[in-house]
């Protein structure tokens, strides 16, 4: 196993970071941190209160006023130090994500990598504001559009992508000239405050972005959005809690972004090339060991391929070396928790109980933590649970269709609608079908549709707005008119 532990990085600090410095919580409270590779306790964190949560609006709102005053170009050039600071720890920062969420090194790094880039890009972006000028169409007076950082934001990141989804949403708001409070998933609350801890180094001033992981979630978000001084809400997590929070945000009317749960299509044509398309599933597929709304959910594969292609697929999948994220030769770590391996388990189990059969995996291995072997499962009927659930684990189901407008059919037939992936030989096709598919996204003969350049979002329970981007800035800006004749 790695050994990397957690005193290897000096300066990761285990309190809340707020208002430029590091505090416990108001109650003294704590709460524990797992290794997912192992179930034990890696550490404990300052557990936020509902004070506290306020404590980091009151800084927040402090800070607002002189950094929306700021420059863009130094808002731009302590963006770019950010990156540069997170590109040179790199592996400090893989090796802590792995040991909290268990990803393998392999995809830690590629998030670390992904997770900087949104600090370039917004780096690029933030002297882009641009607003425009126009003459009124009755000519009676100049139309001037300005765009004015929205105000304190409150963002809400999920386990999966620990770095990545913080740095999507801290990028483009400290761009746009706003302040905020980040509140990390408690599973994964070490790899933000090591990124509260960058961001200060970069040059961020105190106040700006202030660090609040607690267990209380719902009492400490729910402060925060029923206090008028916060404007924005941006949250990364299941379709389930962002309804209960658009409600919450409903009474404060608060600005709010949504980037919530998949259940991605991923069709193969009989015409595709299937070793491109194999290589674009895995990818779609077992990036992260699947626990990411873009992996792709489900499989439907033109029946004259499907035989071949889920032969091919299990033998891919049962190739993969399943360890702890931390080992530099593991491809596959365990999930987060307890909770998760369970889920995956029940709807294999409840897969092959609807008539589905398993090609390869479909077992917890006998080991400590909470492990699931990558599985592929055949003949899956429509209507089993698999196809209306995000699995977020490694597994594949095959369903088999016959013609171009049954594929269509059966991948829109879900309330998400954030990823699609298609395979086709035909660019005719692959174009037409682009535009069928009801998702924010699609990914054409290709496995990976994320890039920071990118809006980034999904259509029906799937979400609201976009990540990344120029689109990603402007969610973070209110357009103000002005009427003026000269």
């Amino acid at each position: 196993m790695g050994d990397f532990s957690l005193d290897k990085i000096s300066d990761l600090s285990t309190e809340l970071y707020v208002g430029g410095a590091w505090t416990a919580a108001s109650d003294g409270g704590r709460f524990d941190v797992l290794d997912p590779a192992t179930g034990q306790v890696l550490t404990t964190v300052a557990d936020g209160t509902v004070d506290d949560a306020i404590s980091a609006v009151d800084a927040a709102e402090a800070a607002a006023a002189s950094w929306a005053a700021t420059s863009p170009r130094e808002r731009s050039e302590i963006l770019r130090r950010a990156f540069e600071l997170m590109t040179g720890r790199a592996d400090e920062l893989a090796h802590l994500i792995s040991l909290e969420n268990g990803k393998a090194l392999t995809d830690a790094r590629g998030e670390v990598a992904y997770a900087a880039e949104f600090f370039r890009w917004y780096a690029e972006e933030a002297v882009r504001g641009a607003g425009s000028v126009m003459t009124a169409p009755s000519g009676a007076n100049k139309i001037v559009v300005l765009h004015q950082p929205v105000g304190v934001c409150v963002l809400v990141t999920p386990w999966n992508f620990p770095a990545a989804m913080a740095t999507r949403k801290i990028g483009p708001a400290l761009a746009a000239g706003c302040t905020v409070v980040l509140k990390p998933a408690s599973d994964t609350p070490l790899t933000a405050l090591l990124m509260g801890r960058i961001l200060a180094d970069a040059g961020v001033p105190d106040g700006v972005v202030n660090v609040l992981p607690a267990r209380r979630s719902g009492a400490v978000v729910s402060a925060m959005l029923h206090d008028p001084r916060v404007r924005k809400l941006s949250f990364t997590g299941s379709t389930e809690v962002g309804r209960i929070l658009l409600k919450e945000a409903a009474d404060q009317v608060i600005n709010c972004s949504m980037e919530l749960g998949g259940n991605a299509p991923f069709l193969v044509f009989a015409d595709a090339d299937l070793d491109a398309a194999l290589d674009g599933a895995m990818v779609a597929k077992m990036r992260n060991a699947g626990e990411a709304c873009t992996a792709a959910n489900r499989f439907y594969v033109e029946a004259s391929v499907a035989d071949e292609f889920g032969r091919r697929l299990a033998e891919r999948m049962s190739a993969l070396r399943v360890g702890p994220g931390t080992d530099d030769d593991t491809q596959v770590g365990p999930l987060v928790n307890e909770e998760a391996a369970a889920k995956v388990h029940e709807l294999v189990t409840g897969t092959v109980d609807a008539g589905g059969r398993v090609v390869v995996g479909g077992t917890r291995p006998a080991r400590d933590g909470y492990y699931y072997e990558p599985t592929v499962l055949a003949d899956v009927p429509m209507g089993a649970p698999i196809l209306g659930e995000e699995i977020f684990g490694p597994v594949a189901p095959i369903v088999t269709f016959t013609d171009e407008a049954e594929a269509v059919r059966m991948a829109n037939d879900t309330e998400f609608g954030l990823v699609s992936y298609v395979y086709t030989g035909d660019l005719a096709r692959g174009l037409r079908l682009s535009e069928a598919l009801d998702s924010g996204m699609v990914g054409l003969n290709r496995g990976l549709v994320s890039d920071p350049a990118a809006p980034f979002g999904g259509t029906k329970q799937s979400g609201i707005g976009r990540e990344g981007g120029h689109e990603g800035m402007l969610d973070y800006l209110e357009s103000k008119y002005v009427a003026v004749t000269w």
